[in-house]
């Protein structure tokens, strides 16, 4: 009862949890090149506001590099609806939700979809302020996260009374920062190089604006697994409404798949730590509950806070057998004769 109420609070609560989680795990992130522009004589508060203003710089790329195609995108959905009518018309036959399908798109082309497109564009103005609002919470509480990091530690570790628990709680502390800004930094890195290697395949297939996927493969790749699939479904999707035929289309998508698996089969595992490794059914489910109570959120974040439990469970004896079965590495060998007890 004690953890279901917990998850109805941490959902109940998400307006508030989320711009703080995001914040904490970014000022984890940051702590190290927080801490090297003050040995270099910088000083923390315009430290704190030029990590802040380079979070800022890189959203606002991100979303001028979005904004285009997806108005062009929006611009060409009654296209789209059309071919895929059309499309749908050579195959539904005798299929009854073929047909239903059909009857759906054909209402789409009248005036009562205007409603409900109008009705969506109001349902995301109205969101905007909330959205605002918790952007603007996560960048200020980061900013005074860096400028005070080093008091924040220092209450952390004042805490304790035992020198030794005073030792590992700092250790823990910096642990978390190494073990994020590692994952983070390498999985950025590898997103980046998969978002040009998709960008370049689609260019070579013949898919329309190529460098949306590329940027498409880079944010979603950021979920694993789900953003894989999800991608490549976007890819087969457009190219479905691109190209005649199915095959053409499926291929497409298998190329998406095909990439996104030498990634995170071969790649991945090779540059990223066998210690910051996860275990893939944990990840999984990790994925699911935060997309369950934080929606995109919590699954973006589901593995980072991973990473942080599995690094602190690390640092307690008491949840030692708790931090194995969070990782990742590879189990020894189980004997295959029994052996007396």
């Amino acid at each position: 009862m004690a953890f279901i109420l917990a998850l109805f609070a941490i959902s109940l609560a998400s307006g508030f949890l989320i711009p703080v989680t995001l914040a904490f795990l970014l000022f984890f992130v940051f702590a190290r090149l927080r801490r090297s522009m003050v040995r270099r004589k910088i000083p923390a508060g315009i430290a704190a506001g030029l990590i802040v203003l380079t979070v800022v710089v890189a959203v606002a790329l991100v979303l001028m590099a979005i904004a285009t195609p997806a108005s062009q995108l929006l611009d060409r959905i009654p296209e789209i609806t059309g071919r895929l009518e059309s499309k749908i018309q050579g195959l539904r036959g005798s299929i009854s939700l073929l047909d239903a399908a059909v009857m759906q798109l054909r209402r789409n082309g009248d005036p009562e979809s205007a409603v409900v497109t109008s009705s969506a564009f109001i349902a995301i103005v109205t969101a905007m302020p909330e959205l605002v609002g918790q952007v603007f919470f996560v960048l200020c509480l980061l900013f005074f996260l860096i400028l005070c990091g080093d008091l924040l530690y220092l209450k952390i570790v004042q805490s304790f009374d035992a020198l030794s628990d005073k030792r590992a709680a700092y250790k823990a502390l910096r642990d978390i920062e190494d073990s994020l800004g590692q994952y983070l930094g390498a999985i950025t890195i590898i997103n980046v190089g998969l978002g040009v290697a998709i960008g370049l395949a689609m260019w070579a297939l013949g898919m329309p604006s190529p460098a949306v996927f590329g940027l498409m493969a880079f944010l979603f790749n950021f979920v694993p697994y789900l953003g894989a699939i999800a991608g490549a479904l976007v890819a087969t999707f457009v190219a479905l409404m691109t190209f005649f035929g199915i095959g053409y289309p499926l291929f497409v998508g298998l190329v998406y798949m095909a990439l996104t698996a030498i990634e995170g089969q071969l790649i991945t595992p090779y540059y990223v730590s066998r210690r910051l490794r996860m275990n893939p059914v944990v990840v999984f489910g990790a994925i699911a509950l935060g997309a369950y109570l934080w929606s995109i959120v919590g699954m973006v974040v589901a593995v980072p806070l991973l990473v942080v439990t599995s690094v602190i469970a690390d640092h307690l004896p008491a949840l030692h057998k708790f931090a194995n079965f969070l990782s990742g590495e590879s189990p020894p060998l189980l004997a295959t004769t029994d052996t007396p007890t």
